[in-house]
């Protein structure tokens, strides 16, 4: 294997791992603060119990997320030397903005928003976490921009065979980053809310089990009174946590939609080597593969059959029509080739690929999947949501086993529509790390091919190393991670909130610790 190869599973593990926590605390942050907002106004007791029991979890997922994401920026200066010279001067802008405007912001408040519990007026309190959440989400924005302008090179002129930044508001307006911006933020909201509405319905799924609640003669929930009014609360608590993951999740999916139908018309434009891979499509036309056969991990389209393809589905993606023919690979190839040339430069930096013949065609394996993996779990999981939403509408859920632990699993299908777009996204650009721009909007000429991306003094078996050794590492993390979510779901709001569980000594028969007004007791 080559040192190049390594490199990139190392960074794609490490990235995609990290990727798995953005999500989460960017949608659940945000429906976090909207549970904060509604207990200022209203005053009602489950609205607090929805905050703390949240953002307890959405913690946890923060703390682990920011140790896995600060190890993005060392793999930049240590496994890809090269890239960070090529795209430095553009770089350094927004990722400065992420890191030391968003990022400090962020973690700045949502220290106040910890620590600030009875201590801070309620109003300053709620502005704390808002301004947290709404950092989390520029913070994202930035990241976006440095993304976005790999896919489409803008506001540059080559100075030396390097890019230089010549207009910082075409780069911070990428119109690739303006739509990337919503699909994203409509994915991280189809996760928190499918995150909610699993774990509500695990909720109220036991309280069913345990004999708290019932079902009248008119099959609505009779909620039960065997330990007080917390049980009446709690139940509104689980409720309404599940109405309202189902209603986002629905409303992420129909976002990011809409939102998917615009990026894919710009790839159409920008990046229609990427377009043709995901749909497989050899030769030129307007069809949709629903199935396509053959050999999808050759790097050829000969023996490669639409079994199952809808007519104008295709060109309605790229075009807004449905008769626009969209290129297929065997045209596109030799247009890559005439433009970027047959073969890898003869320079140092390519290493033993100098002169190499170059692959245009990304993996189809990847591409292709990756595509319909991400439509089908995002569809998957709004179909669920939908589903539920009728099961709540009688105030509690079936008894059924199966159907909870479906529900919970259900939890991981908008993280699997999430993880496959950002694959299909990254690896759909090879073989550039930085895409060329055909677009006459953009700048020409602007671009980087992988094989030159990777630092030239790192050996194989350094990053061998380190590759063993941080899938290790986040191994390990992710155990934590779900050990720690695990223990405070089924502790309910209690976990969050230890004075509801407190017995007669005033102990927290939990974790056995006595309620000292410890500053942290909301932290633990």
């Amino acid at each position: 294997m080559e040192a190049l190869e390594i490199a990139r599973w190392q960074f794609g593990i490490t990235t995609v791992y990290h990727f798995v926590m953005v999500p989460l605390t960017i949608g659940l942050g945000l429906l976090v603060a909207m549970m904060q907002t509604m207990w200022h106004r209203t005053g009602h007791e489950q609205y607090l119990r929805m905050t703390k029991f949240w953002g307890k979890l959405f913690l946890i997922n923060f703390i682990v997320g920011v140790a896995t994401g600060l190890v993005q920026e060392f793999q930049f200066g240590m496994a890809w030397s090269e890239y960070s010279r090529f795209v430095g001067d553009v770089f350094g802008a927004p990722l400065a903005m992420e890191a030391l405007l968003a990022f400090f912001v962020e973690s700045t408040f949502l220290g106040l928003w910890i620590f600030g519990w009875g201590r801070l007026p309620k109003r300053l309190h709620l502005m704390s976490l808002w301004a947290a959440v709404l950092a989390s989400v520029f913070s994202a924005y930035f990241i976006l921009v440095a993304n976005s302008w790999m896919q489409h090179p803008v506001g540059v002129e080559m100075v030396d065979g390097r890019p230089v930044m010549t207009d910082a508001w075409a780069v911070f307006t990428n119109n690739t980053a303006l739509v990337a911006f919503p699909h994203t933020l409509f994915g991280c909201l189809a996760v928190a809310g499918a995150f909610l509405l699993g774990i509500s319905w695990y909720h109220l799924w036991k309280r069913r089990n345990d004999g708290i609640d019932a079902v009248g003669a008119d099959g609505r929930v009779v909620v039960g009174a065997r330990t007080g009014s917390r049980d009446a609360v709690d139940h509104a608590v689980w409720l309404r946590s599940a109405r309202a993951g189902a209603v986002v999740a629905m409303i992420a999916f129909a976002g990011t939609g809409i939102t998917g139908d615009l990026q894919g018309k710009l790839m159409f434009d920008q990046q229609p080597m990427k377009m043709a891979a995901a749909e497989a499509a050899c030769h030129d036309g307007t069809g949709f593969s629903i199935l396509s056969v053959g050999n999808l991990g050759a790097q050829s389209c000969d023996d490669i059959t639409a079994v199952i393809e809808v007519p104008g589905v295709l060109s309605f993606l790229a075009n807004g029509d449905f008769t626009t023919e969209v290129k297929g690979v065997n045209t596109l190839l030799p247009e890559y080739q005439e433009k970027y040339g047959t073969n890898l430069p003869d320079d140092p930096r390519y290493g033993d690929l100098a002169g190499t013949e170059i692959d245009y065609l990304p993996v189809m394996e990847v591409t292709y999947w990756g595509f319909r993996i991400m439509i089908g779990f995002g569809a998957i999981a709004a179909a669920a949501a939908a589903a539920a939403l009728w099961v709540l509408r009688r105030g509690t859920v079936p008894q059924s086993r199966w159907l909870m632990r479906l529900a919970v699993f259900g939890i991981l299908a908008p993280f699997g529509a999430n993880i496959a777009g950002w694959v299909f996204t990254e690896m759909g650009r090879q073989p550039f790390v930085v895409a060329p721009n055909p677009d006459p909007t953009g700048v020409d000429g602007v671009f980087m091919f992988t094989a030159a991306a990777v630092s030239p003094g790192v050996s194989l078996a350094e990053l061998v190393t380190s590759l063993v050794l941080f899938t290790a590492v986040y191994a390990v993390l992710l155990v934590v991670e779900v050990r720690l979510l695990v223990t405070y779901v089924r502790g309910g709001t209690a976990s969050a909130m230890p004075e509801l569980a407190h017995t007669d000594d005033d102990e927290d028969p939990r974790s056995g610790r006595k309620d000292d007004g410890d500053v942290l007791a909301f932290a633990y």
